[in-house]
Formats: structure tokens, sequence, C-alpha cells
């Protein structure tokens, strides 16, 4: 199996625990069906970059304003699943609109996989 896939395997795994000790004795996985999940609306963010700013500098900021950011032009973009880092990417252009090409799968545990 590849990295790429183990990874995959992990995170659905991961996903698959998360009704562990809820209380009423069954866990997820004593549901026996992964199926009942894959429905479940997630919120998918990426993340360009970061920075601080002084309440005067929001304060003044108009139209035009420019807001530099923590990572430069090129570096990898952050992707979050439900705020969750789940991966990193490229970002890219697909019919006028952003996307993000994933490049880097991260673990539940934190390890970094190639994509």
């Amino acid at each position: 199996m590849s990295d790429q896939n183990e990874l995959v395997h992990e995170n659905i795994g991961a996903v698959s625990r998360l009704g562990e000790g809820n209380g009423n004795g069954k866990s997820l996985g004593d549901l026996g069906n992964i199926d009942l999940l894959l429905d479940v609306p997630l919120r998918i963010t990426v993340e360009l970059g970061r920075t601080r700013l002084q309440l005067r500098q929001v304060i003044e900021l108009q139209q035009g304003s420019v807001i530099e950011l923590d990572r430069l032009a090129g570096d990898p973009v952050d992707i979050f699943i439900n705020e969750r880092l789940f991966a990193r990417g490229e970002v890219i252009v697909v019919d006028d609109k952003f996307g993000v090409r994933i490049t880097e799968l991260i673990s539940p545990n934190g390890e970094k996989g190639a994509a």
C-alpha cells in the first residue's frame, strides 16, 4: 500500500473512532458501517498565511489596503477540515476560480506524507 493510501486509511480510522466513549457503550465501529457518515458536511478552510495587527492598524484599513502575510508566494498553504490540519497544498486556478492541489497529507498523529 502506498504512503498516501496509508494516510487516507489512518484519517478514515480517526473519523470512525469519533464516537468512541460517547457514553452509550457503542462506538461508530460497533455500528459496522461508515456509510452513515459519508454525507456529513465538513468545513474545509485553506489558509494562505497569518499576521498580527494592532487595533490601530485594523481601524486604518480601507479599500485597497494590503495586509502582508507571514508566508512567501509559492509556499504551501494549509488545508484544514473542521479546524484541524489535514493537508498542505499549492494554490492553482481552475476555470477562473482558485483551487488547491494537495501535495502532502497530514496523518491524525501529525506525521507528514506525500500525496
